[in-house]
């Protein structure tokens, strides 16, 4: 009697309608969480609703092309953790609040700098592909231009008015990668207002370290 009273306390199976209902600890609150009181981020991405969240499994470890901790330098050296003076480096904290205040409500972009190839790979949650090397040539790319456009800068003759432009935070695969550090250096250089402009330096290695949801795009 004590082992059916246990067996049917740890796992109950109600099968209804063709549906396999499982225990309610199953649906247990979210165990390892991103920070004390964020459990989980609930996003519309892509059309679809994504949840953020670290992978419960407290055993899990980085088996990819993440896992590798050296690489030649050049070209993969370390980044500084600073850029410049106006733009901001952030941590994974502060991108999840700006993907919810800014990128949900339209008021900024989260971008992948990194070559088409590995954003397909796999992204962060909310982010667009905007790879590094469509902005070399500053305003000489016309490509370039097309792009502040579609970012709010206005072009009137030879003048640039940058006062409407979105909020960016741009990132790529890591710590030990430049591609976003140079998307901004070329943005800042076509006169994109450096206090607009945000970075995670941590990339695509730091978010998967800490266990937190890729999106195929």
């Amino acid at each position: 009697m004590k082992i059916g009273v246990m067996f049917f306390r740890l796992f109950i199976l109600v099968i209804s309608n063709g549906l396999l209902l499982l225990p309610a600890a199953s649906f247990a609150e979210n165990k390892v969480g991103i920070t004390k009181d964020l459990k989980s981020l609930e996003i519309k991405y892509a059309g679809k609703t994504v949840v953020i969240e670290r992978i419960q499994d407290t055993k899990n470890k980085l088996t990819n092309g993440f896992a590798k901790t050296s690489r030649v330098c050049p070209p993969f050296c370390i980044q500084p953790i600073t850029i410049h003076p106006d733009v901001k480096t952030v941590g994974e904290t502060e991108l999840l609040a700006f993907i919810d205040n800014e990128v949900q409500n339209s008021k900024g972009l989260l971008i992948d700098a990194r070559l088409p190839d590995w954003f397909e790979k796999g992204t962060i949650p909310g982010s667009i592909n905007i790879p590094f090397s469509i902005l070399d040539g500053g305003m000489e790319n016309d490509h370039a231009k097309k792009i502040l456009k579609l970012l709010g800068a206005t072009e009137t003759g030879d003048e640039w008015d940058f006062g409407n432009v979105q909020s960016l935070m741009l990132f790529c695969n890591g710590l030990w990668c430049g591609q976003s550090q140079q998307a901004i250096k070329n943005l800042m250089l076509m006169g994109y207002p450096a206090k607009k402009l945000f970075w995670y330096r941590g990339g695509m290695q730091s978010w998967q370290l800490l266990g937190l949801t890729v999106v195929t795009p």
